[in-house]
């Protein structure tokens, strides 16, 4: 079944797809998502767990606690690491959050709005769309 959006980690083992273009797409700064990801901030979106499939492979799933003390799983590839999408969200039921970097065309899906600003570091350059202090309501 070929969907509209594909993904896959840095070597390929674990393979989705989902067809609905995303509404929410964040770039966070919060400090969860600087550790999570490695870097300044995470980009991700929100897809709805019945689009979301995962057409190969089996992610390893970390259950984690974010500083807002709800529950999650990061899901990343067992062989090569790298970090996909979370499920599991208990602030976010019935969604996946998707890391942009892990799909095969990123350039299809733009950022709609920066969130937890406070903890941007100060050498990164504001982007020229909605910002936000904290989570958006």
């Amino acid at each position: 079944m070929s969907k509209k959006y594909t993904a896959q980690c840095a070597c390929g083992t674990v393979t989705f797809g989902f067809d609905k273009d995303p509404d929410f797409v964040a770039v966070c700064h919060c400090l969860d998502c600087k550790k999570a990801s490695g870097g300044e901030a995470a980009t991700f979106f929100a897809v709805p767990e019945d689009d979301f499939i995962l057409t190969s492979g089996t992610p390893e799933a970390e259950h984690y606690v974010a500083d807002s003390g709800k529950k999650l799983d990061r899901n990343f590839c067992p062989t090569c690491g790298a970090r996909l999408f979370t499920s599991n969200l208990e602030s976010f039921p019935g969604l996946v959050f998707v890391m942009l970097g892990s799909l095969d065309r990123p350039e299809l899906i733009e950022p709609k709005l920066e969130m937890f600003t406070k903890r941007r570091l100060k050498w990164a350059v504001p982007l020229d769309m909605p910002q936000f202090e904290g989570m958006p309501n």
